[in-house]
């Protein structure tokens, strides 16, 4: 079972925008933060109810993000 919930997260125009890699969850915010908050308020949303065996969780799974960060040119 996996203990982690794992998210990709990249700067859009205006938001910071996560999309769920392993559950269908995408969420915006427009600092860090408010993006953080929201993730764990839209996986809870999703999973509530749900019996988490049947996405191959653990119960109390951990949220890993990655940012995407900006190609910098010099």
């Amino acid at each position: 079972m996996k203990k982690i919930i794992q998210f990709h997260i990249y700067k859009g125009d205006k938001y910071y925008v996560a999309q769920g890699v392993d559950l269908p969850v995408v969420t915006q915010g427009k600092t860090l933060d408010e993006l953080a908050k929201n993730i764990e308020e839209a996986v809870g949303l999703h999973l509530e109810g749900e019996d988490l065996s049947a996405y191959d969780l653990a119960p109390k799974p951990s949220i890993l993000a990655n940012l995407e960060l900006a190609e910098v040119h010099a």
